[in-house]
């Protein structure tokens, strides 16, 4: 959890840094992204929960050009233009971007733009698009006052934003050096959550995400200019078991491990 940095050094760049993280860890996402590519429906979060009980991804998105913010392996790009929208992906890891790449070519997708890029900054025009999401991604490895207000730039009028990313209770509950798992004390402070560098961490050290309490988030997008059409708190399902990313499942059938915003731009 955070890492109390060096105030003679400054903080770290947190774009540089998850680009270094997820380009030297990306082999470990092979399998997964995979998997993904080849699912018959999309699934959601630590947990794989079905589109058809968390609705995230609309059936039909044809006519429509969307964006994944932080698109790692690109299997939600893939669902996007399946489903038939125009699609643009954006991420931080070269080595996640081939790794997409590669998947698209084996099944036959040629016509997603691919981009080296961070989500807080893409390089397309104000009102580009319809729907804008991301899994993890965007939601937690960039800065929210910084891509939330991006993404709100992008959209057109009406459009839609969808993201998805750890609850600030799960953060809260891990313990301040990353040692996992997830348990049941309240290990750091709940106001002021911010910024997480797991720099130092004990457990898979490297990267810097951000969270923020609940009513921070409503502030933020309420400030930008987005209305919430829905909020989730992911429950695990009666059938998950074992510990998914630091969090076991019997935590997360008694607290939401993850939440999922769907927004509106106004």
């Amino acid at each position: 959890m955070p890492h109390v940095t060096d105030p003679a050094v400054g903080p770290v760049d947190h774009v540089a840094e998850n680009r270094r993280y997820w380009d030297a860890g990306a082999a470990n996402w092979v399998a997964a992204g995979e998997r993904a590519w080849a699912a018959a429906e999309p699934t959601w979060g630590i947990w794989g929960i079905p589109n058809a009980e968390l609705a995230l991804l609309p059936d039909d998105l044809t006519g429509m050009r969307a964006i994944e913010l932080g698109c790692g392996t690109g299997y939600v790009s893939a669902w996007m233009r399946r489903r038939g929208a125009s699609v643009y992906a954006i991420d931080n890891s070269a080595e996640q971007l081939a790794t997409a790449t590669r998947l698209a070519g084996e099944h036959g997708i040629d016509d997603i733009d691919w981009v080296h890029g961070s989500a807080e900054e893409v390089p397309e025009p104000d009102a580009s698009f319809d729907f804008a999401i991301s899994e993890y991604g965007a939601a937690i490895w960039c800065d929210p006052h910084v891509w939330i207000p991006e993404a709100h730039r992008l959209l057109r009028h009406g459009g839609r934003l969808v993201f998805l990313g750890n609850h600030p209770l799960a953060m809260v509950c891990t313990p301040a050096d990353g040692a996992a798992p997830t348990g049941l004390t309240l290990e750091v402070d709940y106001f002021g959550l911010g910024r997480l560098d797991w720099t130092a961490a004990v457990d898979d050290p490297g990267g810097i995400e951000f969270n923020m309490e609940i009513s921070s988030w409503m502030h933020l997008f309420d400030d930008v200019g987005f209305d919430v059409v829905d909020f989730h708190e992911i429950q695990a399902p009666s059938s998950a078991e074992g510990t998914a990313f630091s969090v076991s499942a019997s935590w997360a059938r008694r607290f939401p491990a993850e939440q999922a915003w769907e927004l509106v731009k106004r």
